[in-house]
């Protein structure tokens, strides 16, 4: 089934998922796993990787997730951890748009709630001047009226904090090399990074691909929907980051002490800067092709 294509606004599917909280993670988790991917959930034996992320929802609990999926105070997280200088710049964090002093803003930024999440309630500016100030407010003023749902849509524990909802507001980062900076994801199992997955041109022909820790290029891609157009790997593998190793060694000080998260980096011509981390990739619910990959990434997640 692909309900996207009955309700393609995501703040329905949102709505219509939150009349739904009354029924339990036990129930509701296996549903949505069996209409995302069209399998049954193994949840007593499970073996996917696709599987044990369902298993990391509903079982696995600890605190520091909460705090490392608000993308606000993960800045804390990250700053204990020794890495401050690989926090994107903050020109600020406001509990109200009514609080924004729209003129004051550099001609680029990017402004996100620190609730938000698969790339949802981002906005990017790259020249202020083409911006309408009144929309860019009413954008802002639409997010904080969405109502905080108490379980997430897709049931993703560590995203159900007490955070209040907030606007941040960031400098925008980018490189001469590429039009859209690309991304650096690595999958991280038990403090160790095995696979980064690059992706890359999302505003035009976005493409995805995964990376050994040698970068080599492997020969499978996703997390991708079952139904409807996905990003397939670039015609010509991307190349090694200059700051690979570096990138490497921040996944592992960022992604210990977790079962499996993935940390989310940049890597410009001078520097290097943090994404964000994340426990559940497209909330266990996408595919691998090849499909085996599925349990290949499942043979190193052990919690």
């Amino acid at each position: 089934m692909n309900y996207k294509k009955f309700f393609p606004s995501r703040n329905i599917r949102a709505k219509i998922l939150s009349l739904l909280d009354w029924i339990p993670n036990r129930i509701m988790v296996p549903l949505q796993y069996r209409i995302h991917t069209g399998r049954k959930l193994n949840l007593k034996n499970p073996q996917r990787f696709t599987e044990k992320i369902q298993v990391y929802k509903l079982k696995y609990r600890n605190p520091i997730m909460l705090q490392c999926t608000d993308k606000y105070t993960v800045r804390k997280y990250v700053t204990e951890k020794g890495l401050a200088d690989i926090l994107i710049p903050l020109i600020g964090i406001y509990n109200s748009p009514d609080e924004i002093d729209f003129d004051s803003l550099p001609n680029q930024f990017v402004a996100k709630t620190n609730d938000g999440g698969g790339g949802n309630q981002v906005f990017i500016c790259r020249e202020k001047c083409t911006i309408d100030k009144q929309a860019f407010i009413n954008i802002l003023s639409d997010w904080m009226s969405q109502p905080k749902p108490q379980k997430h849509i897709g049931r993703e524990w560590a995203y159900e904090n007490c955070q209040p909802r907030r606007i941040i507001i960031e400098q925008m980062i980018s490189d001469e090399k590429y039009h859209d900076i690309p991304d650096y994801k690595f999958y991280c199992f038990d403090g160790e990074p095995h696979y980064c997955q690059v992706i890359m041109n999302r505003r035009d022909n976005e493409t995805i691909d995964f990376f050994d820790m040698e970068w080599n290029h492997q020969p499978f891609y996703g997390l991708n929907p079952k139904h409807g157009p996905a990003p397939k790997p670039a015609p010509k593998p991307a190349p090694k980051p200059a700051h690979f190793d570096t990138m490497k060694d921040i996944a592992k000080k960022l992604s210990g002490g977790f079962p499996f998260s993935r940390i989310d980096l940049y890597s410009t011509k001078s520097t290097v800067w943090f994404g964000e981390i994340t426990f559940y990739p497209a909330s266990g619910y996408g595919n691998f092709t090849p499909d085996e990959w599925d349990f290949y990434l499942g043979n190193l997640f052990d919690f």
